[in-house]
């Protein structure tokens, strides 16, 4: 019961984050859109290791570290990106 909870929070916060990411409605809600896809792939990693879904899990190690990368360019940096 626990895992399909986890599962269906990651999969939905998953897509609110891509909403926000991909709508482009300005640095702040793109910032939170990173934010949600973290805790997005924190479900997933701790799903994938539950049902043993090493490949899963792996991927989800990579996008929580770019996930990371995104919030600190739209949240903690000052200066925005180039371009």
């Amino acid at each position: 019961m626990l895992i399909e909870i986890l599962k269906w929070f990651a999969s939905i916060s998953g897509v609110i984050a891509a909403l926000m990411v991909a709508g482009d409605l300005g640095r702040r809600a793109t910032g939170w859109g990173f934010v949600i896809f973290t805790a997005s792939s924190i479900a997933w990693i701790v799903s994938g290791l539950m049902d043993e879904e090493g490949a899963l899990a792996t991927q989800n190690v990579v996008l929580f570290g770019i996930n990371l990368i995104g919030v600190w360019r739209y949240l903690v940096r000052k200066k925005p990106p180039p371009g």
